[in-house]
């Protein structure tokens, strides 16, 4: 069996695939990505590996795109590979490279969802990984940052990340594949392109053997990484309640571990890498003097500290997102709406004293982001508000309400 072949074998291994599992790669119909293909349905065909199907992503930022899936759709049937395609849409953003990185992996995901692969196998080689650790560098990056990419994150799988890609050009001439050539791998637009044609370069002028230092020099990272994602893990089962996190806690840690923990805690809320000013703006809000609510807007992410608690959560959709409308038997008497800045009740609990809504919200602790959204339900006759989220029903109206989005459902008490 070819060695690449074999230690492809042990990589999977090692990232506690089994040997049966269905698998997908991601290939692009570049050399890394065919060779992997290749070797992945090797395996298959050896018993070592279960079904393969090669996914072929579609940016649809150059012209020479369909004739790429067409090489790895004509690889998939020469070697008995399933062969799946899809076309996504690359958001306009500041970077082309991070919004096609972001389209190509959530479209790879909901692929591996619908046929069931248990991972996604990527190209992914020691040079990209030399590359990756000298750009974060650059970047002024912390020991996390530093150890770069990860043989198995979640279903994302790399095994060849410490194979060069003087060892992925020999495989394809000894098997005859015949990879295509991406041209926007030599744009120099492109940082990744710049470091590779330029930088790296000049640096092996002085190390020869600069990409397996750099290599040496991420696996050594990972060490420390993962007592640091230890003492995060603990620091946030410690922290976290039913109303998020409690700030004692999460303050009370040494900062790297208060760091990571706070990355972690937005990754699994669901927003994006936190750069190293989110983290410094994040730590200054949990660590300010007490002011009742304040709020941070993250990457795809809103953090709201409520006096001793810190809450990470998406941001509200906008008020135009949500429209309500009411139901029930009551349905003809009010009017349903979003709070309104100025807006006075007469609650129940106050006995008919008026005081502004916003006021109100204050005492309960409500948050800011959800006071914005509060549903505000209003007597259609005199626009007097008869019941607000978060309050409750005002002084002398026998209502019941329920919210079930769309619709306010309102009844009458008794």
């Amino acid at each position: 069996m070819d060695p690449l072949v074999t230690h492809v074998a042990g990589q999977l291994a090692r990232a506690a695939l089994p040997g049966d599992a269905p698998v997908m790669v991601a290939c692009s119909g570049g050399p890394d990505s065919m060779v992997l293909a290749h070797i992945a349905q090797t395996l298959a065909a050896a018993g070592s590996l279960g079904p393969v199907t090669l996914a072929y992503i579609d940016h649809g930022l150059r012209p020479g795109a369909a004739d790429d899936g067409d090489r790895v759709a004509r690889l998939a049937a020469a070697t008995g590979a399933a062969y799946v395609k899809e076309r996504v849409t690359v958001a306009a953003g500041a970077s082309l490279e991070a919004a096609a990185r972001r389209a190509r992996y959530a479209a790879l995901e909901n692929l591996a969802d619908r046929i069931g692969a248990a991972a996604i196998l990527v190209g992914h080689t020691a040079n990209d990984q030399a590359e990756t650790v000298l750009m974060r560098i650059c970047r002024g990056t912390g020991i996390t940052g530093l150890g770069a990419m990860a043989l198995r994150r979640g279903r994302i799988v790399r095994p060849l990340l410490d194979i060069d890609r003087r060892a992925i050009a020999a495989y394809a001439r000894r098997h005859h594949l015949d990879p295509a050539r991406d041209p926007m791998n030599d744009d120099p637009r492109f940082s990744r392109v710049r470091w590779r044609a330029q930088w790296i370069p000049a640096l092996e002028a002085e190390n020869p053997n600069l990409v397996r230092a750099l290599c040496r020099l991420a696996d050594s990272a990972k060490e420390p990484r993962a007592v640091l994602d230890f003492a995060a893990t603990q620091l946030l089962h410690t922290a976290r309640d039913d109303d998020g996190l409690a700030i004692a806690g999460l303050v009370a840690a040494p900062r790297p571990v208060l760091s990571r923990a706070l990355a972690m805690a937005a990754e699994t809320a669901g927003g994006g890498p936190l750069s190293h000013r989110h983290i410094t703006a994040l730590i200054a809000l949990i660590t300010a003097p007490e002011a009742g609510s304040r709020s941070l807007d993250l990457p795809g992410l809103c953090a709201t500290r409520i006096y001793h608690r810190l809450h990470l959560a998406p941001p509200a959709p906008p008020a135009t997102a949500w429209p309500w409308s009411v139901a029930g038997d009551a349905q003809n008497a009010y009017r349903a709406r979003r709070f309104r800045p100025g807006d006075r009740m007469r609650p129940a609990r106050l006995g008919g004293r008026s005081r502004k809504l916003s006021d109100l919200f204050i005492d309960l602790k409500v948050p800011r982001a959800r006071r914005q959204h509060a549903v505000i339900l209003e007597r259609a006759d005199d626009g007097a508000i008869a019941w607000a989220e978060h309050i409750g029903a005002a002084w002398e109206q026998p209502i019941e309400v329920t919210l079930t989005p769309p619709y306010v459902v309102v009844s009458n008490k008794g």
